[in-house]
């Protein structure tokens, strides 16, 4: 009798801790799919930022929009390092279409790096300096992440043509899809923590 109830009570603790586990993953889910809702590729939004969230720590609007150029500067530097390891390839092969072709990808993707470093440096520091510098931190972030999606598309757009063999290019292009992606939702995340940002303070000043 003793043993059957120590089995009841173990089996009761078990389901208390699964169905809790639900319940804080069902929250942290609908806060980031509510905080993703804006982002052009919803779901890849949702699978960069579920990770980080739970329902007793639920990242902010900033926190998420780090997250995401985060996430986007990691892959982007990923993406870097393979175009620049086919194009060493290539410059052995004595191939110099191809080899360019690639050459004028990685100073694009090289520029994408820097201006997503910096966003990554400007969003740090958004609300530490004061007010009067919250605007001129906001359009820095959203000019260099724009300039480097425009440089992951051309990127893309560049390497259409028959230069580079057809298996090579569908890897680089799913790479630099996955960075226009990330940059994409990241432009859309900063864009939502700002205009939170400014109506919370607007309502403190009423």
């Amino acid at each position: 009798m003793a043993q059957m109830t120590l089995s009841l009570l173990v089996l009761s603790l078990t389901i208390l801790c699964f169905l809790g586990t639900v319940e804080s993953r069902s929250r942290a889910r609908t806060y980031i799919e509510a905080q993703c809702r804006t982002t052009l590729y919803f779901d890849l939004c949702v699978k960069t930022l579920l990770p980080y969230a739970n329902k007793n720590d639920l990242p902010s609007p900033q926190k998420l929009a780090q997250i995401s150029l985060t996430t986007c500067l990691a892959k982007t530097r990923f993406t870097k390092a393979y175009v620049d390891m086919v194009a060493k390839q290539l410059n052995k092969t004595k191939n110099p279409r191809e080899y360019q072709a690639l050459e004028d990808c990685l100073r694009q993707i090289n520029n994408g790096v820097n201006q997503i470093t910096l966003s990554v440096k400007e969003l740090q520091e958004m609300g530490k300096d004061g007010e009067e510098k919250f605007s001129w931190h906001e359009s820095n972030v959203q000019s260099w992440v724009s300039a480097a999606l425009t440089d992951a598309t051309t990127c893309m757009d560049g390497i259409l043509g028959d230069e580079i063999g057809s298996k090579t290019k569908s890897m680089i292009k799913a790479r630099f899809l996955n960075v226009k992606q990330l940059a994409s939702n990241s432009i859309a995340l900063f864009s939502r923590f700002t205009a939170r940002h400014r109506a919370s303070r607007a309502i403190k000043n009423f």
